[in-house]
């Protein structure tokens, strides 16, 4: 496919998952709070993001802001972010991350690329979803569901698994005000319809747009 076919197609798909998922929201329950999404995408790496929305009611609740996480002892954070896996790179991540963010930025998650990646553990996918939810920023977030439903759409080589040739690809593909809500759509897509394996092909709703590849 050209480029331009590759748009017309991808803001077809656009479409139909606005159609089909019309509140794109983020899976992590972060109420809305800065901080606590940034502690949450650190804790959704190889982790579920149901998982994740269990361990911090209680993470959230004993240390309700990023002060107050930045003054824990470390081995209280390991012990409710163990469920998460890599409890003790999390842990101290989320604590160096929140000391930064009081000591920096008073608190306020800041809103470009460059300062964010300056926060422990928070690389562009992370970051992306910040700039995207909390700031409103085109903004592509490459995860396991969107680089597996674009390759499977024709936008790149199937089975690619880079997230910055991923993220640098589909930010000129789809339209930028689209990207931050799309990515949440593709989450609740491939959870649905478009799995890693056995796939709903036969019932997926937006099939037509696939096979015309």
């Amino acid at each position: 496919m050209t480029k331009k076919e590759k748009r017309e197609k991808i803001a077809k798909a656009v479409l139909a998952l606005k159609e089909l998922y019309p509140e794109a929201k983020c899976s992590l329950e972060y109420d809305g709070d800065g901080w606590r999404l940034l502690v949450m995408g650190r804790l959704s790496a190889q982790c579920t993001d149901e998982r994740v929305n269990i361990v911090c009611k209680e993470l959230f609740s004993k240390f309700p802001n990023a002060k107050a996480m930045a003054e824990a002892p470390i081995e209280e954070i390991e012990n409710i972010v163990k469920p998460c896996g890599l409890f003790r790179m999390k842990a101290k991540n989320i604590k160096d991350a929140s000391i930064r963010l009081v000591n920096d930025y008073g608190g306020a998650v800041p809103d470009t690329m460059e300062e964010l990646l300056k926060f422990e553990g928070v690389g562009r996918k992370i970051a992306n979803l910040l700039l995207g939810d909390l700031h409103g920023k085109p903004a592509i977030v490459a995860d396991t569901h969107c680089m597996r439903i674009c390759g499977r759409l024709g936008m790149y080589k199937e089975g690619m698994k880079d997230p910055l040739k991923t993220e640098k690809i589909l930010c000129e593909l789809v339209e930028p005000r689209e990207q931050s809500d799309f990515c949440h759509r593709l989450v609740l897509f491939g959870r649905e319809y478009c799995r890693a394996q056995s796939p709903k092909c036969d019932t997926c709703p937006i099939k037509n747009i696939c096979k015309g590849r």
